[in-house]
């Protein structure tokens, strides 16, 4: 083997043991696309269709997409999302007969990820640096580290505003009856945005994970 072949087969190996992507990690576009689906499913037939026809439809697209990622290989447990989720936004949209509140669950769940991770900061123990602690055995003394603490205030702020961006936007469309301008914001703040969050929480854990983890 050559000089050449060599450096092309260090190449293809690097390549073949290259981290994974954190849009790879949440599932890749295949994830955002399974998250997307039923939104406009629902938003689509609510627009032109009765609302037990939609219900109907959308439960009906959660099974076929459950069905799809089954016979792709998918694990149970991940495929069943696509269904669950639905069949328990649609419950809410029977039992109150009003198509926004589809999304209520996910208004409710942004203002309660706003409150823990806005609550840490005002307590001066950012969640972004709990969570990496207990990941590592709970005993290092993390908040010490001013280098350390400033980096989870930074990461923990970041998942507060895409939380809080989701909360007020979603929830104004909601007071406004905008069942289609819910799924457009629902898809746009959606996985884009978690992308950008998770970014600089990886930032904050590995900057974390190389201030107080022995090296070697």
């Amino acid at each position: 083997m050559n000089a050449t072949e060599q450096h092309r087969e260090t190449d293809d190996t690097m390549a073949a043991t290259k981290a994974p992507t954190v849009l790879e990690q949440m599932g890749g576009a295949k994830g955002f696309v399974y998250s997307t689906i039923p939104v406009l499913v629902f938003v689509a037939a609510n627009t032109f269709l009765t609302l037990p026809v939609t219900i109907a439809v959308s439960l009906a697209a959660g099974l076929a997409l459950t069905v799809f990622r089954l016979v792709r290989g998918e694990k149970v447990a991940q495929a069943i999302g696509s269904v669950l989720g639905v069949a328990v936004a649609v419950a809410i949209v029977a039992f109150t007969g009003s198509p926004k509140d589809f999304f209520v669950i996910g208004i409710w769940a942004s203002a309660a990820g706003f409150v823990v991770t806005a609550g840490s900061l005002l307590a001066r123990r950012p969640v972004t640096g709990v969570v990496w602690n207990l990941l590592h055995g709970g005993k290092h003394p993390w908040r010490g580290d001013r280098a350390v603490l400033r980096a989870h205030d930074v990461a923990t702020l970041a998942a507060a505003v895409v939380f809080g961006a989701r909360f007020v936007v979603q929830q104004w469309l909601y007071l406004a009856d905008a069942t289609g301008g819910l799924g457009v914001a629902r898809i746009a703040m959606g996985t884009p945005l978690t992308v950008l969050g998770a970014l600089v929480v990886i930032w904050a854990f590995r900057r974390t994970t190389k201030r107080l983890l022995p090296k070697g």
